[in-house]
This record gives structure tokens, C-alpha cells and sequence, in this order.
């Protein structure tokens, strides 16, 4: 069969969940036995999130191949256990670099080189890239930001071209918002209604209107919204809150998106999707009916998109453990030895994060010192790792200065330090070690038994490394250096085998925890920290 295209657009507002209703999609046509993949298109100009401050667009994802990438790609991932890459995540930036570059090639024979056909065909070749490689059934893109902002014009035209060009091989969902006005408690469409005329405005009549509501829309409200929109009624679907974004597949195979879909790109209707796995993970999620307390000691923890990845990795662990999620967010700002005790004693466990730079560095050594000291389950991932291995240089190896290059360039005990092909590096976009690594466990150690196996491979986002001058120093202590590159002996794990459970990944083990196959990791740290809490109680 001919690949399909379903372009998802926005409205109204941004955040309304536009990848949450593509990847709910795609789950469903995954689970109708169709091959499926998501993109996304990032209307800003960087090049891509990754020297993004989290709080300005959540957490950076990275893909298996190393390319740095919207949040939204992570939730790709956990819907659908497909793994993306960077054709699945394009920007302006990566656009218009790439047609500069062409340009400046001397690839457009000297003519003048415009948004249109220049720009639009570069982001139509995107487009159909994936579908090109003939691997997929249909190619989801979702257009980021909403319809009407200047800086998504050339994407939107785009959309517009491709209509015409692929004809029934294409579907066009508008997802809108429906606000509840408290006062005069009345749901309103006319923002609806403007944001369908701006789309219809530059060309494009959406197939699937799906409106986002925080009140149940009334079956005559769906028909006045058809009415004015040009689609027929039950083309018109309501996404409501739901307690859970993983229902929301289900809301939308309630309402027969994906029958809607299938049918408008022409393509035959039969059975129902085999959705088993995916109730069985609601259903535990659903039933569980004790709680545990996970503490996430970061910087950004006003901003819970930040660790986007890492929350929903102990939310899935937690829920296949029978278990309900209680996350406490702990600002590694705000913490300090007179403190400590009172923010960490009633934890089950605690997750030291990743970040950058010296900002709540030293709260972090305060919480790891603690965990250490009282034998709680920990687990740092990344900076959180690098974290764990200056506390103990410094609290048990006795190197009172010790520290990363990154914080302290002068320290005389530089037991994390900057790799060596990075120190001429200035540029800081793209250049960090990125992607998936191979990693080789000690074959009796936690980290081995968690995964079952000996050699895996996990995805990077860093700079600076273990220093293995230190590594003889550390593991006569009791740090056990379980886990390294078998090209490089970078050092991946650590691990004090005398602990419960304080296990420390260079790696971020988040990026490949999904719905239907939560990491094995993150699975034993919370085991243990319910065995910690049983033996407490």
C-alpha cells in the first residue's frame, strides 16, 4: 500500500496535547497491525532544544541516533515503543541551515531563493522522507505551534501543498480548544470557529476536528461546531481531561478516530485494535492501592516537564509494581544539613537528577550524603551519577576539594573531567556525547541482574566523564565501577554493592522506559525502595 500522511495542527492556545493525541493514534493503528512512525516540526529557529534552557520548552529528549529533540518525542516512544530519530524531529532552524547551506553550495544554479518553492520543498522533502524509505503504512507529523503564528506559515503552506499532492493518501486533524466561562457556565466554540476559518484562510479544510474540553460537549454543540467548520459531525471529536494522559488512546477509539482516519485515506475498516496489553497496564495502574514515595532532587522543579522522562519512568515502574506514584519534587537549591533529615526521612527512595552547571550542586551532595549515610535506595542518573562519585571522593576517599572540571576547573581532584576530544570544542549545540553507547556490566553486579544481560546499549547527553586515574581509589572504598564503554572504558555505572540500592548511570535510562516495556532499571530501583518500605513499616 501507498504511505498515509495525518498532519495534526493546532489552535487556539499551545499545550493543548497535540502529541499526546498523535501518539494516541499512532497506538491505535499499531494496534490494528499497521506500520507507524511520528514526526514532529518545531516552528523555531534553533537548530534543535539541545542549548534550550528546560524551562523555556521542558526537557531535551534524545534519540538513539544522538539527535537532541523535543519532549514531545519521549512521548512518542512510551505510547508506541517505536524508537525515533532525527528525521523524526525537524525545526526552522534545521530547515533553513540546511537550504543556506544548498545555497551557499551553489545547489539552486544561481536563482533567487525564496520561502516559496525553496523553503516549503525542503520541508515537504522532510515530510515524506520517512514515508519515502517504504517501512511505514502511514507518517503522523504534528505541525508545533498554533495555527496563525507568523513563524509557522511555511510549515502550515507546506501542509497545504501536500494536500493537494497527495490526495486521499492524506488527512488533516485541527486540534482546538473549547473553554468553559465559569461565570456564565457556558462552553464557548467560537474560538474553535476562528481558529477552522484561519486554517481554511491559508487553504487547508481539516478532515478531524478534535476539541479540547474540560467539560463533556453536548451532542448539539458537536453539530454546531460541523455546521461551521465544513466537517461532517462525526468528524468532530472531544478530547476531555482524563485522569491519565495513557486513557486517552481509549477516548479516542471510543469517539472512532482511527476508524475516521482509516476511512478517509481510503483505506478498509475491520476489527477491533488489540488494545490487551495496554488495558492490562491501566488496569494495574487503576486497581493500585498502595502508594510509594519517591523523592526527585533537581534545580528545575518548578517545571515538571523538565524531567519529563524520568517522571513517567517511576510512574510506570511504580504501576507495574502495583504500586501508586507519590513524586515529591525536592529543590536541590533549597537543601542543606539542617534540613536534610526533615525533606528525606519519610522518602522510600530518591532520584538524583540530571542538569548542568553549579546552580544546586551543593544540595545535591547534601541529599546523596544522606541517602548514603542512611542506606536509602538512590539512584543518579547522569550529573546525578557524577554527583554520587564527588560525595564519596569527598566525604569517604577523603578528598575534601574534589569536584568536575565543570563546576571547579581548578580543583586538584578532578574525579569527573571534561573528555579529552571535547576540550577544543567551543560551539556547544550537537557536540556533547550523544546517542546510544554500548555498555558492559560486571557480571555479578546489581546493574547486571536488573537487565539480565551483560552488554547493553543506552542513550547519552554529557560532556564530562568519570576520571579513571580515580577509579582504583574509589572502588578499593567500595565504589565499584560496574559498568563501561568496551571500546573506550569510559565509566557508564557505579554502584556501592554493600548498599541496598545506590546505583549511579552515566546514561539516562528514562529515554527507553516505555508504557509497554518499563526499564529494567528503574523496575529494580523501585522494587527496592517498596522492599525498603516494607521493612521500615
Amino acid at each position: 500500500m501507498e504511505t498515509k500522511y495525518i498532519f495534526v495542527t493546532g489552535g487556539v492556545v499551545s499545550s493543548l496535547g497535540k502529541g499526546i493525541i498523535s501518539a494516541s493514534l499512532a497506538r491505535l493503528l499499531l494496534a490494528r497491525g499497521y506500520k507507524v512512525t511520528i514526526q514532529k516540526f518545531d516552528p523555531y529557529i534553533n537548530v534543535d532544544p539541545g542549548t534550550l534552557n528546560p524551562y523555556e520548552h521542558g526537557e531535551c529528549y534524545v534519540t538513539a541516533d544522538g539527535h537532541e529533540t523535543d519532549l514531545d518525542l519521549g512521548h512518542y516512544e512510551r505510547f508506541t515503543d517505536i524508537r525515533t530519530s532525527r528525521a523524526n524531529s525537524v525545526t526552522t532552524g534545521r530547515i533553513y541551515q540546511t537550504v543556506i547551506n544548498k545555497e551557499r553550495h551553489g545547489d539552486y544554479l544561481g536563482k533567487t531563493v525564496q520561502i516559496i518553492p525553496h523553503i516549503t520543498d525542503e520541508i515537504k522533502r522532510n515530510v515524506k522522507f520517512l514515508g519515502s524509505t517504504g517501512e511505514y503504512d502511514f507518517v503522523i507529523t504534528e505541525i508545533g505551534g498554533t495555527v496563525g503564528d507568523i513563524e509557522s506559515l511555511p510549515f502550515i503552506e507546506s501542509v497545504r501543498q501536500l494536500r493537494w499532492e497527495l490526495g486521499q493518501n492524506c488527512c488533516c486533524i485541527h486540534l482546538t480548544y473549547v473553554p468553559y466561562i465559569k461565570a456564565a457556565k457556558e462552553l464557548k466554540t467560537k474560538p474553535t470557529q476562528h481558529s477552522v476559518k484561519q486554517l481554511q484562510e491559508v487553504g487547508i479544510q481539516p478532515d478531524i476536528l478534535v476539541l479540547r474540553t474540560e467539560k463533556e460537549l453536548p451532542a448539539d454543540m458537536r453539530r454546531k461546531v460541523a455546521l461551521f467548520c465544513n466537517v461532517s459531525p462525526e468528524s468532530v471529536i472531544q478530547s476531555i481531561d482524563v485522569p491519565t494522559i495513557y486513557e486517552v488512546p481509549l477516548t479516542m477509539h471510543a469517539q472512532k478516530l482511527d476508524e475516521l482516519v482509516l476511512t478517509k485515506t481510503g483505506m478498509t475498516v475491520s476489527g477491533e485494535p488489540d488494545l490487551a496489553k495496554w488495558n492490562h497496564y491501566l488496569e494495574k495502574l487503576h486497581n493500585a492501592d498502595k502508594v510509594v514515595k519517591i523523592g526527585l532532587v533537581g534545580k528545575y522543579v518548578q517545571l515538571q516537564d523538565a524531567y519529563k522522562s524520568i517522571n513517567e519512568a517511576l510512574f510506570q515502574s511504580a504501576t507495574y509494581c502495583d504500586h501508586k506514584l507519590d513524586l515529591r519534587y525536592i529543590s536541590s537549591e533549597k537543601l542543606h544539613d539542617g534540613n536534610v533529615d526533615d525533606v528525606l526521612r519519610d522518602l522510600d527512595g530518591v532520584v538524583v537528577a540530571p542538569g548542568f552547571g553549579q546552580r544546586g550542586i551543593e544540595g545535591k551532595f547534601v541529599a546523596l550524603r544522606w541517602c548514603r549515610e542512611h542506606d536509602v535506595p538512590t539512584f543518579g542518573i547522569c550529573l546525578g551519577m557524577q554527583c554520587m562519585v564527588i560525595e564519596f571522593a569527598r566525604n569517604v576517599l577523603g578528598l575534601e576539594e574534589a569536584n568536575s572540571t565543570e563546576m571547579d576547573h581548578k580543583t586538584p581532584h578532578n574525579v569527573i573531567d571534561l573528555m579529552e576530544e571535547q576540550k577544543t570544542i567551543s560551539n556547544l549545540g550537537g557536540t556533547m556525547r550523544l546517542g546510544e553507547y554500548v555498555c558492559r556490566f560486571e557480571p555479578d553486579s546489581r546493574a547486571a541482574k536488573a537487565y539480565g544481560a551483560t552488554d547493553v546499549k543506552e542513550r547519552h547527553r554529557h560532556r564530562y566523564e568519570f576520571n579513571n586515574n580515580y577509579r582504583e581509589r574509589f572502588e578499593q572504598a567500595g565504589m565499584k565501577c560496574v559498568g563501561e564503554n568496551p571500546a573506550t572504558h569510559l565509566v557508564e555505572v557505579v554502584e556501592i554493592p554493600d548498599h541496598r540500592w545506590y546505583v549511579g548511570t552515566q546514561y539516562h535510562p528514562e529515554y527507553s522506559s516505555t508504557v509497554l516495556s518499563p526499564h529494567p532499571l528503574f523496575m529494580d530501583f523501585m522494587r527496592a525502595a517498596i522492599k525498603f518500605q516494607e521493612n521500615n513499616n
